[in-house]
């Protein structure tokens, strides 16, 4: 969630909302007032990543080691001062934050087609201000943190809801992460992420106390005051005449404040001026553009009430109705569902509780070109393993006919406009003896049940043949293996170079520290990004048609400018008198661009193409 402007209001409007604190001061005093239990700060993960994560190599993402090694040293930082942390991550997507989601992530497909614009532009990795996540970290971030002995939970509701109750309802020292609706919820003091300093233990705590003294608010006002500069529950687009209705009644006191900051002070003095009761807030739902939806204020302010708390705007029996009722859960074993719930909390698996719970699952953004028509996005290469996976999960819910439940995926890829789910039907897998009960895979022990598990995993991935070849290599090969094959089976385009690349970073940086793999040199060896058919076109007409010249200027497209001046001298088309041939996969990029590009090429030019090329590393004086 969070409020559009309240963060920069907070931090350049509020000072005296904004006081910088000693972690290791503030631990202390906790000591002394609760000797019975140690401070705790709760983290919300999702927003802490992109401080954890900080290589300048982020479009490819992979410094795994690297990433543990700052993932080690965070929680070292407050090991050091007695401070305990729990870490909460996003588990679920609530239905009334759906479209919320949705709007979300097709923004983000534009954000990612930027990125890709930059790459094919300047053929360099594109700077901290176009930082987008690398694909997979926030599920990979969970079992790191578990693989270094800390509390992990998964959400069964909105993650920053659990967050505030946790800190609430376990008297934590704070919530640390950078979200203002921390800022709103009645609950643990509020520590910023992207102020932290970890070497003086340092960081700024934002005080909702003064900031409602400076808006002339009370903090149980804070709800309704969230939802009137909207928020994830009530959109923006409904409150701007309110907003505008608002400011004309209290003019800017300053002139200094942008836009923004005067809406902020304008809202607060009309919640300030009118009377405290459920009867107001009725007053504005009749006033707001709400349409059918009456209720999505008094939603929107019962969201921000943790357990046991009430709101003065919202009538006396209304407390919180966020309280996890009894679920209706689409797998009928309630032993195996309450197994998979327990294991979701503690972030123990992937999805599983979402697909028993209500058949529903989703995926956010990965970084994928959705011009780059070869490769098809990886909701689309990994279907086919979810659809086993679901024929597993929800064997027990097959009906007469032999048919399972369908499954609803919100899987992110281009083309998918996600005005829908996708209807995804299970897959039974081909396996000897069918496939084995939920019960058995889970609740049995014996080496006997070890090996069914390892076949049911390879058999969704197609490869239940080949389970004794996998159980003779070490796990981290045989998940390697696994993949690789996978992706050899369902994409064409993949190529050897591109199979060698994965053996290889398996193979050869095994055992290498986190300091050793920082300090490897990043060579680069070529660009190897597909080109846009805009581009490829107007190089042909530069050209001449000719495809001798055409090869060279693809060639000096897909190489950058500084290897193509390390490589003079060095290099030629194919090697020879001591010089190193191109690398052959920006051979075949040329050979295919070519054969696109030109229905026949005569043995002339054909031998003339490496000639071309060749004059891009001759040295001049």
């Amino acid at each position: 969630m969070g409020i559009k402007g309240l963060q920069w209001f907070v931090a350049n409007a509020c000072p005296d909302a904004c006081t910088m604190v000693n972690l290791k001061e503030m631990a202390e005093k906790h000591h002394i007032s609760h000797p019975d239990s140690p401070p705790v700060i709760v983290v919300d993960a999702m927003g802490c990543i992109r401080h954890w994560y900080t290589p300048e190599s982020w479009v490819c993402g992979g410094q795994w080691q690297e990433y543990l090694a700052n993932l080690q040293d965070f929680i070292k930082a407050f090991m050091a001062v007695d401070i305990k942390l729990v870490f909460c991550f996003d588990g679920v997507i609530e239905q009334k934050k759906r479209d919320e989601w949705v709007k979300r992530r097709l923004k983000n497909n534009k954000e990612i087609a930027r990125i890709f614009e930059f790459l094919k532009s300047y053929r360099q990795q594109p700077g901290r201000g176009m930082f987008f996540i690398p694909s997979g970290l926030a599920t990979f971030t969970r079992f790191a943190l578990k693989s270094l002995g800390q509390e992990t939970i998964c959400s069964l509701q909105e993650a920053d809801y659990e967050v505030a109750s946790f800190g609430m309802q376990n008297n934590c020292m704070g919530i640390l992460g950078q979200d203002t609706d921390y800022l709103i919820y009645n609950t643990s003091p509020y520590f910023s992420i992207n102020n932290l300093c970890l070497d003086r233990m340092v960081t700024v705590m934002y005080s909702r106390e003064n900031l409602c003294h400076a808006l002339g608010l009370n903090i149980t006002d804070l709800p309704l005051f969230a939802c009137l500069l909207g928020n994830d529950i009530v959109p923006e687009d409904i409150l701007e005449g309110f907003w505008r209705k608002c400011v004309a009644s209290c003019p800017p006191k300053s002139q200094s404040y942008d836009k923004r900051a005067n809406v902020i002070l304008a809202v607060a003095s009309y919640i300030s001026r009118i009377p405290c009761s459920y009867g107001s807030l009725k007053d504005l739902e009749e006033m707001l553009p709400l349409a059918s939806d009456k209720k999505l204020l008094y939603r929107g302010v019962e969201s921000y009430l943790l357990p046991g708390q009430q709101s003065p705007w919202l009538p006396p029996i209304v407390s919180n109705s966020q309280i996890l009722k009894q679920e209706t859960a689409i797998c009928p074993d309630q032993e195996i569902f309450q197994l998979a719930k327990e294991q979701h909390i503690r972030a123990e698996n992937y999805m599983v509780y979402n697909v028993l719970s209500k058949g529903e699952v989703e995926c956010s953004n990965t970084l994928e070109d959705e011009l780059d028509t070869e490769l098809p996005g990886q909701a689309l290469i990994y279907r086919p393993v979810r659809q086993h996976v679901y024929s597993v999960l929800l064997k027990s819910r097959k009906d007469t006919c032999g048919a399972y439940p369908i499954v609803k995926e919100w899987f992110v890829y281009f083309g998918n406009p996600m005005a829908q789910p996708d209807l995804v039907q299970p897959i039974q897998l081909d396996i000897p003896g069918g496939t084995p009960s939920l019960r058995t895979l889970w609740l049995t022990k014996g080496p006997e049940v070890q090996t069914l598990r390892y076949s049911v995993f390879l058999a969704c991935f197609h490869l239940q043949d080949m389970v004794e070849e996998f159980q003779l290599l070490d796990a981290p090969v045989a998940a390697i293996c696994c993949l690789l094959i996978y992706l050899t089976l369902q994409v064409d385009s993949i190529s050897l170079e591109d199979l060698n690349a994965f053996v290889a970073h398996t193979l050869c940086l095994q055992g290498k520290s986190a300091a050793q793999l920082a300090g490897l040199q990043a060579r680069v060896i070529v660009a190897d990004i597909s080109l846009l058919r805009e581009v490829r076109v107007q190089l042909l007409h530069v050209c001449c048609f000719c495809s001798g010249p055409y090869a060279t200027h693809l060639c000096a497209t897909l190489v950058p400018t500084q290897v193509i001046a390390e490589w003079c001298g060095k290099v030629s088309y194919n090697g020879g008198r001591n010089k190193a041939a191109l690398p052959m996969h920006l051979q075949q990029r040329i050979v295919e661009y070519l054969q696109k590009t030109f229905l026949e090429i005569s043995l002339e030019d054909s031998r003339g193409i490496s000639v071309f090329i060749n004059t891009l590393f001759c040295c001049t004086d």
